[in-house]
């Protein structure tokens, strides 16, 4: 499940990123996007099933083998759709696919509706909208975002001592994975140190967003895409944690596909990663 792909590093004007490239040279170009806390092993079972495609699976700034951004700087959500940008530019992609899980789906649309003649169609995994905030609560969003910021120095990553530990902690973690995905995580998120081994994803990517979109402006991302959509939509994930968005979506032009399984269902296990493979196929490889 994990084999058929080349590690590549891309060096952009801002910020080296490494990548898997999956496929043929000549397949249909395709942008894959990992969730908040994963890396380019998100799309490590989901990959291989989908053929005739250029998959190109980043580590984003900060995760996995990817350079972290510079002292100062911050992970909005929107700044991980300019890296996806000049990644393209990069690749010389005037017109790609993008393949988004959590974070990763969000980025994408919020690409994809600013910039529609670049992305051709999205496929997204059990994400849409990012965490939302009002005006009433902005103030005191900044102000925790500060406070995070300036406590961030005094404390220290997780030391595990062997490999296992740190998969038992993937596995408990805030979207809870199997042991097989832990696994495949694990072994491109971690970094030996001293006594054993720690994340080698930045620690500023813990902190609190400084600001949020508005209800109204995450919305307005949605409604504004132009491009096929498809949503795989996952019962024990997006489906029933933000239940209160489903009729908002329903209404909108967006194909929904609803399967059993957790929030990392296109890695959990074979099952999961074939029903979104199933999903996704055709839909990919449409003109």
């Amino acid at each position: 499940m994990t084999q058929g792909f080349t590690e590549v590093r891309l060096p952009l004007e801002h910020i080296e990123l490494a990548a898997r490239v999956y496929g043929p040279e000549d397949g249909k170009p395709v942008l894959a996007l990992h969730g908040w806390l994963d890396n380019a092993a998100s799309f490590a079972r989901l990959a291989p099933l989908l053929p005739g495609l250029r998959i190109v699976a980043l580590d984003m700034a900060g995760h996995g083998l990817s350079a972290h951004r510079p002292v100062g700087a911050s992970y909005a959500i929107w700044d991980y759709a300019h890296d996806v940008l000049q990644v393209a530019e990069y690749l010389g992609w005037s017109r790609f696919a993008v393949l988004g899980h959590s974070m990763g789906a969000i980025s994408a649309v919020l690409l994809a509706a600013a910039m529609p003649e670049r992305v051709e169609r999205l496929a997204l995994i059990d994400g849409l909208i990012p965490f939302t905030g009002e005006a009433d609560t902005a103030a005191a969003k900044l102000g925790e975002a500060l406070r995070a910021q300036l406590a961030l120095s005094a404390k220290s990553k997780p030391l595990y001592s062997e490999v296992e530990r740190a998969v038992l902690a993937r596995m408990r973690g805030t979207s809870g994975v199997s042991r097989e995905a832990a696994q495949l995580l694990v072994q491109r998120g971690l970094e030996a140190v001293e006594g054993g081994y720690t994340w080698s994803s930045d620690s500023r990517l813990t902190l609190p967003s400084a600001m949020r979109l508005t209800q109204a402006h995450a919305r307005g991302f949605v409604e504004s895409l132009q491009c096929p959509v498809r949503l795989v939509l996952a019962e024990q994930g997006m489906a029933s944690r933000q239940a209160h968005l489903l009729p908002w979506l329903d209404s909108l032009p967006i194909e929904q596909v609803r399967l059993p399984g957790g929030h990392h269902l296109h890695l959990d296990d074979a099952a999961g990663a074939a029903l979104v493979a199933d999903c996704f196929k055709a839909f990919l490889l449409a003109s």
